[in-house]
């Protein structure tokens, strides 16, 4: 290991990430190496972390390399090895266009949950092809103290339930999971949204998010609001046969997200990077241990 590593640091709608650009994989990041990474007091800071490596050097992406130069590995702040992290892939590709790697236009970018279309815009957003939404039948309540809203079971490769409440502070402090029924429906869990009109096609949106509690930004949770909207507002794009486009306010800024006819969802938002340095490598090994 070398005495010093690069890093950056970025975030998307302040969902935010340890940057680590390693194209040949040769770096050893354990879970506690990326736990010591992300610490918010000990370490840099992050939701995440972004290990960038050509998929033909990741034994996990090989076999897509074909399609996707870049594979995103991506690890909770815990350690913990994810699929998909929307936002964390519009930060993934905003760093390959500022190291030269891509340039504006649409790129692929491999995934543990499959290869992901990008599309990095002049104005500076950048759009991530989501997949489609699967929606579970069956009524499914949540509840904050006295309060309880009928919810929407949205599964976007991780299972919501939205709920469309009058008023955000109705949330509560979403330190602990609001509590849901039936049981059955979320036997793992769940991302609960909270959701409040803002205007036409326009709502903005509290989460708890599974195991974190409420984060400034989820992707797949504006996704699953936006669906659930849609359905609400009778603007199922599978039934209208037109694409079904909402705004989505996070409290760490704004998400576009649009269904199309054939199910396919785009989230489109900003992706900025903040600052770039060096861990010391000394300091890592002794973090983790």
């Amino acid at each position: 290991m070398s005495t010093r590593i690069p890093f950056l640091k970025g975030h998307g709608t302040e969902n935010d990430f340890v940057i680590v650009p390693d194209p040949e994989n040769t770096l050893d990041l354990p879970p506690a190496a990326v736990a010591a990474l992300c610490d918010r007091r000990a370490g840099i800071g992050g939701d995440g972390l972004l290990h960038v490596v050509r998929s033909a050097e990741h034994p996990e992406a090989a076999h897509l390399a074909g399609e996707a130069e870049w594979f995103m590995d991506y690890r909770n702040g815990d350690g913990s090895v994810a699929e998909m992290c929307g936002n964390g892939v519009r930060v993934f590709a905003r760093y390959l266009q500022r190291a030269g790697h891509v340039t504006e236009g649409d790129l692929a970018v491999a995934t543990r949950g499959g290869v992901k279309t990008v599309h990095i815009a002049k104005d500076g957003d950048v759009t991530v092809g989501m997949g489609k939404a699967l929606l579970p039948e069956g009524d499914v309540t949540v509840s904050v103290g006295d309060r309880s809203w009928p919810a929407r079971n949205v599964n976007m490769g991780n299972p919501h339930a939205v709920a469309f409440v009058d008023d955000l502070a109705h949330a509560g402090d979403l330190y602990s999971p609001p509590p849901f029924s039936p049981a059955a429906a979320y036997p793992s869990g769940v991302n609960v949204e909270f959701v409040v009109d803002r205007g036409p096609r326009h709502v903005a949106m509290r989460v708890h998010e599974r195991g974190a509690g409420e984060t400034r930004s989820c992707g797949t949770g504006a996704c699953a609001v936006a669906v659930a909207a849609a359905r609400r507002d009778g603007a199922d794009p599978a039934t209208t046969g037109s694409p079904a486009t909402y705004t989505v306010d996070v409290p760490g800024g704004t998400l576009v997200i649009t269904e199309r006819a054939d199910g396919e969802i785009e989230m489109t938002g900003p992706a900025v990077i903040v600052a770039e340095g060096e861990i010391d490598a000394d300091w890592l090994e002794n973090a983790v241990g």
